[in-house]
């Protein structure tokens, strides 16, 4: 019978996330779109809307993009952790603290964007991710 390793939640948790994040990246870029008379079209290269709509409908679509770079990294580990069975313990923990990190990382992308702030929620998930992968590396030897 099969059991699912517990750290296969926080995989699931962030891809939730990031699927909120892009949500809400379309229900304020296309009103933001139209109401600067934007053709979607316009949208082929997302880095020409970036000086035709405010900063902070472009913050969703940078914070969505960033979700897409470092947690690719997350997720590979995470699932060779729960390949390997060692899904849980300090591997568990690591991996919830990671996700919140980028949870929190959003929440100051897309509402204040104070780069200080988020870059300490950057270092410190990054921190959690080299850990985890140092820790995974070392069950899987």
């Amino acid at each position: 019978m099969f059991t699912p390793e517990p750290i296969l939640l926080p995989i699931v948790a962030l891809v939730l996330w990031t699927l909120v994040m892009q949500g809400w990246m379309v229900i304020t870029r296309v009103p933001a779109m139209n109401a600067a008379k934007i053709d979607i079209s316009a949208a082929e290269r997302t880095s020409e809307l970036a000086d035709k709509l405010p900063k902070s409908v472009q913050w969703k679509a940078d914070n969505y993009n960033h979700l897409m770079e470092q947690p690719t990294i997350f997720y590979a580990v995470a699932l060779a952790v729960a390949l390997a069975g060692a899904g849980d313990g300090l591997n568990l923990i690591l991996a919830w603290i990671y996700v919140g990190l980028r949870v929190v990382h959003s929440f100051i992308h897309v509402t204040t964007n104070k780069v200080p702030l988020r870059f300490g929620a950057f270092a410190l998930g990054s921190a959690a991710l080299l850990v985890l992968t140092i820790n995974g590396a070392l069950g899987l030897f």
